[in-house]
Parts: C-alpha cells; structure tokens; sequence
C-alpha cells in the first residue's frame, strides 16, 4: 500500500520517513531513482494495520526474514522496493507483514470476485480495505478480518 508525496521546504529524507511513519532505507528502495528536492513527487509506503518495521540483523537475508515472519519473500521484496537478490545489511529497516493479514499479489486475468474469494471475504470488503485496486500484474492487495 503506497501514497505519493510531495516533498515540502525544509524536507529532508529523515524528516519524509518521520512523517509518513517509515525509514530512510525504505523511501531510498522504493525510489531508487527519485529526487527528493523540493516539489518532487517520491513514493511512500502507508505502514498502518498491515505492516511493522524490522530491523535487519547481521546474517539476516529476505528468505529468513519470510520465514521468520511466516511469509513469502517475494512479497517482502516487493513491500519494500527490492529485488529478491539486492543486499540488504545490518540496521536497514524494511516493512515487513503482520501475521493476522492476509495478501495478495494479483497476476494476469484476476478478477475482484476470485481475489475476494482467494483472501476469504467478499468483494465490498476488498474494495473498503483498498483504496485503489487496478488488477494490474504485480500488484498488492490486502485484507484484514
């Protein structure tokens, strides 16, 4: 779950992450290629109900992390602006899935019925949950009962 940002006078990265409640690491992933000067449009995660910050630890890689945290490591590297392969190091913070939600990653010809179906709820409840839903290759969907 992503917003777009316009980066404000007096913005730094430190101060971004402050306010949309996430780190600089996480803002630098998921704009490699951003500028974050004044007027700039950056995106930036929403970390609410769905997700938690985790700091990596020495020895840490995305496959243990998922299992840790029983989920997939795809869907971490997506969460977090990575490829599967990129490096991540010690005290880089990522969002990572609480455990008591459930998510999707839609693939081509899903419909609202077979993902609602799919995640154990209905279509209005999907739509409620997620403010924009495309059913485009690669994207997430959440739901939390």
């Amino acid at each position: 779950m992503y917003d777009i940002y316009i980066v404000q006078e007096g913005d730094t990265i430190d101060t971004i992450a402050q306010k949309v409640g996430t780190t600089r690491d996480v803002l630098r992933n998921l704009n490699p290629n951003g500028s974050f000067a004044v007027g700039s449009t950056i995106v930036v995660p929403k970390v609410n109900d769905y997700f938690e910050i985790y700091t990596i630890q020495k020895g840490d890689s995305l496959y243990e992390i998922a299992r840790k945290f029983n989920t997939d490591y795809n869907l971490l590297a997506l969460l977090n602006g990575l490829n599967v392969n990129d490096y991540i190091y010690p005290d880089m913070r990522i969002l990572v899935p609480k455990r008591d939600v459930k998510y999707y990653i839609t693939k081509d010809n899903d419909t609202l019925g077979s993902v609602s179906r799919l995640l154990g709820t209905n279509v209005n409840n999907l739509l409620r949950q997620n403010n924009n839903i495309y059913l485009e290759e690669g994207q997430l969907i959440v739901y939390k009962d």
